[in-house]
């Protein structure tokens, strides 16, 4: 493989050595998000990314106002404003502006009218939220994939060293063993002599 001045390989060849002897692939055979995770291990870089901070680099005002409206819509306090907003409805038009003051009488048509037409906007409004919370969720778990990868990577990288180490040892115990035998091989011929 060749090395540059320094006597160290390349960005380029230290992405392709590492996708072929980890990965028993060619730098060519990878997806993007692989090849993008062997090039951040080739640099030492880190690879992980607040899930967040990814995610609403890519939110449009109207997400980001349809989030708001969700979390409104499912929150406490709309519930107990829109339950004091209905009493205070059926209050004023059926208790005090009774008769012909009352602008929607019992049986509340109008109300009615309000409420299935706030139901028809908010549904949706929820149900885009809740596609967005999908859609981050997947981000996220892109994500763990790709930290989880790097990790393992670098795991079988280690496993590798300490492989290399280890023989490098027991190579060096063997030459050393080989050594003592001919010192006694030569100390015995001496001592028969």
């Amino acid at each position: 493989m060749p090395v540059d001045a320094r006597g160290s390989m390349s960005g380029e060849q230290q992405v392709r050595q590492l996708a072929e002897q980890l990965l028993a692939t060619g730098v060519d055979k990878l997806s993007e998000r692989e090849s993008r995770i062997i090039t951040a291990l080739a640099k030492r870089t880190q690879v992980t990314r607040d899930v967040n901070t990814a995610f609403d680099e890519h939110r449009s005002f109207g997400s980001r106002l349809a989030d708001r409206v969700a979390s409104f819509g499912g929150s406490w306090t709309f519930i107990i404003i829109f339950l004091l907003v209905l009493l205070a409805w059926v209050a004023l038009n059926g208790a005090i502006l009774v008769g012909t003051l009352a602008f929607d009488p019992y049986p509340f048509i109008f109300l009615n009218l309000i409420l299935s037409m706030l139901a028809a906007l908010q549904a949706p409004i929820i149900m885009m939220s809740q596609n967005r919370q999908a859609a981050r969720d997947r981000l996220a778990a892109g994500l763990d994939y790709e930290v989880n990868l790097k990790a393992e990577i670098e795991i079988m990288e280690l496993h590798e060293k300490l492989d290399q180490i280890r023989t490098t040892h027991l190579s060096e115990l063997l030459r050393t063993q080989q050594e003592q035998l001919q010192i006694l091989v030569r100390m015995s011929q001496v001592k028969a002599a």
